[in-house]
């Protein structure tokens, strides 16, 4: 997913584009790797000296809200984070635990075993050795 102006967009949504809002949501969105809270703080507290934990927390609980963005709970233990809202699945390697993104079909057949139910998120977990980690041993 690509956004050429993340202040636009974010107003768009409803969001004040602070600097560190904007900050946040270009990382989000510049990363494959569907990065946890620290991940995103330490990946930005050097340029943002006055970012906290709380405020990369707040945000993307707020850019959740707005739908622009996703939690990913592949591990029972670790919350990720994710700007591709749109269908897809994850997999995550038992070896190096990176997360990577696959298609899914998803066919309206499928969805009317569901008739009447109200669907609000719709998400797939693969876990395995990925082809990295499977070559490399």
């Amino acid at each position: 997913m690509y956004v050429e102006n993340v202040g636009e967009f974010l107003k768009a949504h409803g969001i004040k584009p602070s600097y560190q809002r904007v900050k946040i949501y270009e990382y989000l969105m510049g990363t494959m790797e569907h990065p946890t809270v620290d991940n995103i703080y330490n990946a930005l507290s050097g340029e943002i000296p006055t970012l906290s934990k709380t405020t990369v927390y707040n945000t993307l609980k707020t850019f959740i809200e707005k739908e622009i963005a996703m939690v990913i709970t592949i591990d029972e233990n670790e919350t990720r984070f994710d700007a591709d809202t749109g269908l897809h699945g994850h997999f995550k390697c038992l070896s190096c635990h990176r997360v990577y993104d696959f298609e899914v079909d998803v066919r309206e057949e499928d969805q009317e075993t569901l008739e009447g139910f109200e669907i609000k998120e719709k998400q797939m977990f693969y876990y395995g050795i990925c082809k990295n980690c499977k070559q490399g041993s």
